[in-house]
């Protein structure tokens, strides 16, 4: 099984996941641009663990669809005005989260 999967580190936290040994190149450096932006917007924001992910992956996503579709109708006021809002979501469900523990 050690032959599919890939030891990792994302801001410092080991992770071992499966991946066939053809892909193992291209995951880790995907796992380098995860690094990296998530490092970044750790320093920029009050966020961390789950919270900083989440950001980190809608920030990729989004520069991902503006590469596949420049320009194709996006509404920055409304992209911006979602994401807030998904922010909103996020930390109310984090905090109800947290007074569980």
């Amino acid at each position: 099984m050690s032959g599919n999967t890939l030891d990792i580190k994302l801001l410092g936290k080991d992770y071992r996941v499966a991946c066939p040994p053809e892909e193992r190149e291209s995951l880790q450096a995907a796992v380098d641009l995860l690094d990296e932006r998530m490092g970044e917007m750790a320093t920029k924001s009050k966020s961390t663990g789950e919270r900083l992910a989440v950001m980190t992956a809608l920030n990729l996503a989004h520069e991902l669809l503006s590469q596949k579709n420049p320009g194709a109708g996006v509404d920055r006021y409304d992209l911006k005005r979602r994401i807030s809002a998904m922010e909103a979501r996020l930390d109310e469900a984090l905090a109800l989260q947290e007074k569980l523990f």
